[in-house]
């Protein structure tokens, strides 16, 4: 059973891999850099400092930051565990797709995908009865996890397992959040 989904999640990522073109790359290249969102992610602190103030957007990034920090752990003990293969460094398919970029990192989970679903649940979780179209934040870990295949770099499951885990603790330390606003500063969500 397991060697059959890993099947078709390399023919998944072969055919989805294929879709790109020399044109492109540059482009996709510079999606799946984390410090070209700079500008996103200012604006979206900006967004929530003007809807929640200084103090609790300080205990917010403090709980983004533990939970970006929780699950790029988390994701290095998965890689270090199953070691599975990127794309580029995996014999059975690196000569059929195109190869942008490599690592030499394990590839299951994505640490991308994880991370940026994670922060952005967590984000939409505090947004979502401020703005009808909160879940417009889940854009950037959409395109920023499709990077990662377009490139070669990652498994669609990869990506898949780590929005999964990603969604999970976001909510969680979105819950713990709450919790400390309610019962230590008295801030009704």
């Amino acid at each position: 059973m397991l060697e059959h989904i890993i099947s078709l999640d390399k023919e998944l990522l072969v055919f989805l891999n294929g879709l790109g073109s020399e044109k492109f790359d540059p482009f996709w290249l510079l999606i799946t850099k984390q410090l070209n969102w700079i500008p996103y992610f200012l604006i979206l602190l900006f967004i929530l400092q003007k809807k929640i103030g200084w103090r609790n957007l300080g205990i917010a990034l403090l709980f983004i930051a533990l939970l970006i920090t929780f699950t790029d752990q988390v994701t290095n003990l998965f890689k270090n565990h199953f070691q599975r293969l990127r794309p580029c460094k995996d014999l059975e398919i690196n000569t059929i797709i195109r190869l942008v970029k490599c690592s030499d990192t394990y590839s299951f989970f994505s640490g991308h995908a994880s991370n940026s679903s994670a922060s952005m649940t967590f984000i939409f979780l505090v947004l979502r009865k401020y703005y009808k179209f909160a879940f417009v934040v889940f854009l950037f870990p959409l395109i920023f996890a499709y990077s990662r295949i377009y490139l070669g770099l990652h498994f669609p499951g990869d990506i898949l397992t780590g929005y999964c885990f990603g969604v999970s603790f976001g909510i969680v330390f979105y819950k713990l959040y709450a919790f400390v606003l309610r019962k230590y500063f008295k801030v009704l969500l």
